[in-house]
């Protein structure tokens, strides 16, 4: 006991260095969205802007339609968070609750595609998009994010943990499959549905790459990309990119405030803690 006090104190001052140096860009970002141009570089740095410029924020929303690029970014977010939690929801009752054969192998194989990187079928994708006749569409982007082999995994892990007994009851009292997934196992399975969500949302919210290769009608953008755009016009001005990136991650800062706790939840009842 004595020991391990006395190595209390070095591990929360080394614990508390490393989170100042990990919020130290986030900050100086949120800084410099409220300075002039020229009170960014200056030393020491000016934490509190004296003058606040709110002219930065105003100048984003109004020289690019900000507006859109949120409205599309929602939309493929909305569909294609939707549209895993349900598939990985499916797959994953499927592999820890049903007996069929080659059930673990193919659950290897699939396991296996999360070591695969996303850019190596970048190109097959894409053909597959293109011949669809889906290329420039929001549809592209939400039908590459349908299939996930984490969610599988997420979601298995959880249900696994749940007694086996429960679903020997309904099948007893004649529930069938469906029954069990709907009515037993998905509202048990609310926090590793909630985490999924969650990752998922802020995923296809950040995701750049993805719109860069199928989208070409800015009108189409999401937020990412009308973002990088934005910063191609606004080279130089670094206070004006700082207030558009700010905006950018306001979505992503308050869904994690607001779920933090389900994040929290969803991870220990998963199986994926530590």
């Amino acid at each position: 006991m004595i020991q391990s006090k006395k190595w209390q104190v070095p591990f929360y001052v080394l614990m508390s260095a490393l989170s100042l140096t990990m919020i130290f860009p986030f900050l100086w970002m949120v800084s410099t969205s409220f300075k002039f141009d020229t009170q960014v570089f200056t030393v020491p740095v000016e934490w509190i802007p004296d003058p606040v410029n709110l002219s930065n924020y105003t100048q984003v929303w109004v020289e690019e339609p900000f507006l859109l690029y949120y409205k599309n970014t929602v939309v493929v977010a909305v569909f294609a968070t939707a549209g895993q939690v349900i598939i990985s929801a499916m797959a994953a009752y499927a592999f820890s609750s049903i007996e069929f054969r080659g059930k673990n192998i193919l659950f290897s194989l699939y396991l296996a595609t999360m070591m695969v990187p996303w850019h190596t079928i970048m190109i097959p994708q894409y053909q597959i998009i293109s011949r669809l006749g889906l290329t420039d569409t929001h549809a592209a982007l939400i039908l590459g994010q349908l299939a996930s082999a984490f969610g599988i995994f997420l979601l298995r892990q959880f249900f696994l943990t749940v007694p086996r007994e429960l679903m020997e009851a309904a099948r007893i009292d004649g529930a069938g499959e469906g029954y069990i997934f709907s009515r037993v196992m998905l509202p048990l399975a609310k926090p590793a549905l909630s985490t999924l969500i969650i990752f998922t949302f802020v995923q296809v919210w950040n995701d750049y790459t993805a719109p860069l290769i199928y989208l070409n009608t800015k009108e189409k953008y999401t937020i990412q990309l009308g973002l990088t755009f934005f910063q191609s016009e606004h080279t130089m001005q670094y206070t004006v990119i700082m207030a558009g990136t700010v905006c950018a991650l306001i979505p992503i800062i308050i869904t994690y405030l607001i779920f933090e706790k389900q994040i929290t939840n969803g991870m220990v009842h998963s199986g994926l803690k530590g």
